[in-house]
């Protein structure tokens, strides 16, 4: 059985619009497992952006809880919340959000020494070693500007996986990609989740969800089915992607 690693009860999120509220999550509970590369989809406005960033902490629910290592993680304190954003949690974004002013070495090592929990020396050593795993080592001295979409979402992911977090948390992370970089990225996160880091990525991409082993599918902020897939592998991704749309069918994807 797998151990679970993060699980939503009752999960709800709500805003205020035009005198009302506008329910964009409503009673979604769900369990994320250890070394699972678990996708989110849903049609735009669905509310799958929302439910992950309820789920990392980047954003409240209005109402239900979200168990982390015992603790609810929707009463938590901000300070408290942006800790574990450091420790625990990893983001990656289709808009990169790289700073502007730092190389890409900088940008990795930065959220490193932010950490507080390695030596300066042991965070330059592994920014050094995850640039080399994502392949951008050899600009690593290059500011974002100087260095192309594909090399800065790589350089995203090193940033995102730098203090090793339970959970790797990506928005969209191949939306602003071409098809080579989409398939570089999805390939990096892939050999992530076979190293053991746990997977959620929302996308609307289905050929991005094919890498996953579960999906989970959202509509109008409910959940609304779920698919089980067995490992990825390049030979059976046509039947794969047939078995993929079949079941988005079904739910008037």
């Amino acid at each position: 059985m797998k151990n679970t690693v993060l699980s939503a009860r009752e999960l709800c999120k709500s805003f205020a619009h035009n005198g009302g509220q506008a329910h964009v999550l409503s009673h979604v509970s769900l369990d994320l497992y250890e070394g699972d590369f678990t996708v989110i989809m849903g049609a735009s406005g669905s509310g799958k952006s929302t439910l992950l960033y309820a789920l990392s902490g980047m954003d409240r629910a209005t109402a239900g809880e979200v168990i982390y290592d015992g603790r609810d993680i929707v009463r938590l304190k901000e300070k408290e919340l942006a800790r574990l954003r450091y420790t625990d949690f990893g983001f990656i974004f289709q808009q990169i959000h790289l700073v502007s002013n730092l190389t890409l070495f900088e940008n990795v090592a930065v959220c490193g020494y932010l950490n507080k929990s390695r030596s300066a020396a042991d965070v330059r050593k592994r920014a050094h070693s995850l640039l080399e795993q994502m392949s951008v080592a050899h600009v690593r001295d290059h500011l974002p500007t100087q260095v192309s979409g594909g090399e800065q979402q790589r350089c995203a992911i090193a940033r995102a996986v730098i203090n090793s977090p339970r959970v790797l948390f990506a928005d969209e992370p191949t939306g602003a990609l071409n098809r080579k970089n989409t398939a570089d990225v999805l390939d990096l996160l892939m050999q992530l989740n076979r190293d053991g880091q746990s997977v959620l990525m929302v996308t609307h991409d289905i050929r991005a969800a094919l890498r996953a082993n579960r999906i989970l599918y959202i509509g109008d902020g409910k959940l609304m089915g779920e698919l089980s897939l067995p490992p990825y592998a390049v030979n059976e991704e046509k039947s794969r992607e047939t078995q993929v749309n079949a079941w988005l069918s079904s739910l008037e994807w």
